[in-house]
């Protein structure tokens, strides 16, 4: 089993055991928000149904990834993971918007709330979204799928915090604007977080160069190879975290022989696996003033 491999393995196991633990105190927090009659504890059970649907969407989407290319799709189906945190990251908006709107109605008129029987459902989803988050920060960095998954739960953390200090307030002051107040804070915090998702999956998306490599230092890094002379239309992108690929034509000196262009071939492809960490190259050498051009591509190493 490869590095790469071995990571997706304990995401997957991450994700499962953080989705076992969201949706069983997803349906205490549901009966507890009811109960108490607390928008915070509601707004942020209503969080926690979204971490269930992105957990959820995660793993069907790493399952999913894994499969085989096909005719229609000869890259595979690794993009889906992608997609999938670019709809997380759309779903964190909306759930957000929809706390704005609750917590603007509660303003105008705040209701009674049951402060002490919402302060401890809180404390105990503090510690669940604490654990979940544990879980989720060691794949997060692999991944932008998983990364999405972790925001939500970040997000949860965050509201559990201010469910937890919106109870104090009530319960020592009786001020029950303390509920909505924090509940905006919450949402405007999650929007935060939500934004830096979507600009990392619209990167990915529109195909930009993958962080950490800057293409001026895989050309100069190409063209100190003996017999190249220039090259041209580089293009490096991501497939998913952790699959990048590139394409590169190399002009090389007039009377290359063919076993000499395939040493050359070899030469750069290991040299951009092994420096830049891009598994899939595709490489076109082209020989100096001769209209003839010989292309030879890599498999897929993933």
């Amino acid at each position: 089993m490869t590095a790469y491999d071995e990571l997706r393995a304990q995401s997957k196991r991450n994700l499962r055991l953080a989705l076992s633990i969201t949706f069983l105190f997803f349906i205490v927090e549901v009966v507890g928000g009811i109960l108490t009659n607390s928008l915070a504890l509601l707004s942020d059970a209503g969080h926690m149904l979204t971490d269930v649907l992105a957990l959820g969407m995660s793993l069907f989407a790493m399952w999913f990834a894994r499969r085989p290319p096909t005719q229609r799709h000869s890259f595979g189906y690794h993009r889906l993971e992608i997609f999938a945190a670019l709809l997380n990251g759309l779903t964190l908006i909306g759930v957000s918007l929809y706390i704005f709107i609750e917590a603007y109605h509660r303003l105008q008129s705040p209701p009674e709330v049951a402060g002490t029987p919402m302060l401890i459902i809180a404390l105990a989803g503090l510690v669940v979204n604490l654990v979940n988050s544990y879980i989720l920060h060691r794949s997060k960095e692999h991944s932008l799928n998983v990364r999405g998954a972790y925001l939500h739960v970040l997000g949860d953390t965050l509201g559990s915090v201010g469910a937890v200090a919106a109870g104090v307030i009530m319960i020592t002051t009786g001020w029950m604007y303390a509920d909505p107040l924090f509940s905006v804070v919450i949402g405007i915090i999650i929007i935060a977080s939500s934004f830096h998702l979507l600009r990392g999956t619209v990167h990915v998306l529109m195909q930009g160069t993958p962080e950490g490599i800057k293409p001026q230092e895989v050309r100069d890094a190409i063209q100190k190879f003996v017999h190249v002379r220039d090259t041209h239309d580089l293009h490096i992108w991501t497939l998913t975290n952790g699959i990048e690929a590139m394409t590169v034509h190399i002009n090389a000196d007039r009377g290359l022989s063919l076993e000499e262009q395939d040493r050359l071939i070899h030469q750069v492809q290991r040299l951009t696996r092994e420096e830049f960490g891009i598994q899939h190259t595709t490489i076109q050498v082209e020989l100096a003033h001769e209209e003839k051009e010989c292309c030879i591509v890599n498999e897929m190493q993933p």
